[in-house]
């Protein structure tokens, strides 16, 4: 009987060692390696072309992601984009970059674009971010006309947003189209052409017409979360009064002023990378 009894608390010691044994390899199961791969995402007027970030993850390991927008005539390879993305990566922080209809390699004529166009695409880009396993929490990050989108997206979803970043928001635009004027070429605001041409490019009477009408301030304001706003000094193409007017209509916004920056934050582009990245990280 003696025996018997022994023999079962050696094999019950075994299983405890085992499942012990298990548990440990588990735990110190070094995480995969961080991943990089292109998607493709249905957006408003067709295909998005994307390419999303992803850190090295253990099994089932959730973490945060930021959506990164590009301004108008851009792309998803604009340098302070790319470096932020990479940063956040090496941070734990996974990120999709995606090109805009009209723009890059997505679907859809740039001719057609228009802001609210955009919203939609940052908004279909969003709700796939939702369906990954492995995001715990979105965060919305654009530069210049992608930063009024990121704004105005924020203000609809409002609280299932984590956090916002602003680079150089273009919100200048709704005044320069009132008074007839894009990027230096000039137009009757009341009698819109079929397009104007921008830096060989078509801008449509949509796009122009429709900017009029995008109440971008109000519309902002609806998000209530954390918001990071970094805007040069010497921005040429958005005085950085219109960084001011985001900090001011925020309830709980910070606003960063580079002394000597220009739009494209290409003096000192890593600075604002870090600030961007910072701030992500601390939420």
């Amino acid at each position: 009987m003696k025996r018997v009894i022994f023999l079962a608390f050696i094999c019950s010691m075994v299983v405890v060692m085992g499942c012990s044994n298990q548990k440990n390899k588990a735990e110190n199961e070094p995480a995969a390696a961080p991943v990089t791969k292109a998607v493709q995402i249905q957006g408003a007027v067709g295909n998005l072309v994307a390419e999303l970030q992803i850190p090295a993850l253990k099994s089932n390991e959730k973490c945060p992601l930021v959506v990164i927008m590009h301004g108008v005539f851009s792309n998803r390879e604009f340098p302070v984009l790319t470096e932020i993305a990479d940063s956040l990566q090496s941070k734990g922080i996974a990120s999709i970059r995606f090109d805009f209809n009209g723009h890059g390699e997505s679907d859809g004529e740039f001719v057609d674009m228009t802001v609210p166009s955009e919203v939609e695409d940052a908004k279909a880009v969003f709700e796939y971010c939702k369906s990954l396993d492995f995001v715990s929490d979105i965060s919305l990050l654009g530069h210049s006309q992608g930063g009024v989108v990121t704004s105005l997206t924020a203000g609809e979803l409002k609280d299932a947003v984590k956090s916002v970043v602003l680079l150089a928001p273009a919100a200048v635009m709704e005044d320069q189209v009132s008074a007839g004027m894009m990027m230096g070429v000039t137009f009757d605001p009341e009698n819109i052409p079929e397009f104007i041409n921008v830096f060989n490019h078509q801008v449509g009477r949509e796009y122009l017409s429709t900017i009029l009408t995008l109440n971008i301030y109000p519309r902002a304001a609806e998000y209530k979360g954390p918001v990071c706003i970094i805007q040069g000094k010497a921005d040429q193409v958005v005085p950085y009064k219109y960084a001011e007017k985001y900090d001011e209509i925020y309830s709980n916004s910070t606003l960063h002023l580079l002394d000597g920056e220009n739009h494209l934050f290409n003096q000192n582009q890593s600075l604002a990378a870090k600030i961007a990245v910072d701030f992500l990280v601390e939420q």
